[in-house]
């Protein structure tokens, strides 16, 4: 063991096989070396470089937010890879340890030079999360549904474009509307390279998404919005969501995009083990009320929480991980135990992040300290503490 080494003990820790409370882990070399129940092994003076004192706070995996934008003034579609490293480290401060930079509908061109510069940055940023890859919402889309994506930059999947992007070797999740058959061909593409496919601005129908399941469709873009909804008699996108059990289930839990009766519902139906909470979340996040470009020439505002077209139309979010957990948990009434893997360990199995998500031994050492508020107390990534708010004792 090196001076490097990671001890945290007297933790309520949340590992996928049980809650250890105390709880005790210990990472070197990037890695979750060690953890287990009760007090720590005795070590040697001088084998942990770092111990410290959870103070009874829990220990979840590090979140994984696989859908947002941008934060402190930058967004994916900038190009600009200090910006993306400058939205890692405000992403680690709100407890998340990986995530993917995701993009605008937009012309070829700027998503081109988008995914060229998260190509750049990707891997551990020092001082925050690790860039894990490209999620590309759009531009292959459904008008009716556009919400915020830009109407103008909509349309089918052509082959030329479309491989490119993939060819790229960044993108790891595409969001798109499955019920026009020029897409579904990209979706059968995606699933046989390990990309992950999920249905977003559509009105694709049971039967739709049936068939969409069957080519790969594996995922639904911010549940409830911008999609149809849910009826009796034609079920709708939201309908079909809840009832297909292949589909997992992004959702935006700012109590703004979603009513937290409805994410109960939705939590019930599909069970946490099939809803990833995401950010949505764009420039303004981290940033004061006041308005904030999305593209070239159109601007949003950020007011009283939300974040809106000048029709009211919502853009995005200004919400961190720790929030959409703590509303989770104030939506459904369930414990921390049923809800962790919602903000981390879905969401690393849907991307295939084998060693993200969960506490166990060999896997990445990405770590969120919360208290009882769902405050982050302290966040690790691959190892290094990230943001430390300077409660946990040496």
């Amino acid at each position: 063991m090196s001076a490097g080494t990671l001890l945290v003990y007297n933790a309520r820790l949340y590992s996928p096989a049980a809650v250890w409370e105390p709880g005790w882990l210990l990472a070197e070399e990037g890695r979750i070396w060690g953890l287990g129940p009760g007090e720590p092994p005795p070590f040697e003076p001088g084998q942990v470089g770092r111990r410290l004192d959870a103070r009874g706070h829990s220990l979840l995996p590090g979140f994984v937010d696989l859908h947002v934008h941008g934060a402190v003034g930058y967004e994916a579609m900038d190009a600009d890879p200090d910006g993306l490293r400058a939205m890692a480290r405000f992403y680690a401060r709100h407890g998340v340890t990986a995530f993917l930079p995701t993009t605008w509908t937009g012309a070829r061109p700027v998503i081109d030079r988008a995914l060229g510069a998260i190509a750049q940055a990707v891997g551990r940023v020092p001082g925050g999360a690790t860039i894990l890859g490209a999620h590309l919402e759009g531009p292959y889309l459904n008008p009716d549904k556009c919400g915020a994506q830009d109407i103008r930059q909509i349309r089918r999947a052509g082959p030329e474009e479309a491989l490119a992007w993939l060819d790229t070797g960044v993108v790891r999740l595409i969001a798109l509307a499955p019920e026009y058959e020029e897409n579904l061909w990209l979706i059968g593409e995606c699933a046989r390279r390990g990309i992950t496919v999920s249905a977003a601005h559509t009105t694709a129908g049971y039967e739709e998404l049936q068939r969409a399941v069957a080519h790969g469709l594996r995922q639904v873009t911010h549940c409830f919005n911008a999609m149809g909804g849910l009826g009796h008699r034609e079920l709708g996108t939201v309908g079909a969501a809840m009832a297909l059990p292949a589909l997992n289930c992004e959702l935006i839990a700012d109590n703004l995009h979603v009513h937290p009766a409805a994410i109960n519902i939705l939590v019930q139906v599909k069970g946490p083990g099939r809803v990833i909470l995401i950010t949505d979340a764009i420039r303004g996040a981290g940033m004061a009320e006041g308005e904030y470009a999305i593209d070239e020439d159109r601007l949003v505002r950020v007011r009283d929480g939300a974040v809106r077209l000048p029709d009211g139309t919502l853009a995005g979010s200004i919400l961190t991980m720790e929030r959409a957990l703590a509303n989770v948990a104030a939506a459904t009434g369930r414990p921390l135990v049923e809800l962790w893997p919602m903000s981390s360990l879905n969401a690393a199995r849907a991307i295939g992040a084998t060693n993200k998500g969960a506490l166990e031994v060999g896997r990445d050492a990405d770590l969120v300290l919360l208290d009882g508020d769902f405050e982050v107390v302290l966040t690790v990534a691959e190892g290094e503490i990230v943001y430390e708010r300077g409660e946990a004792n040496q």
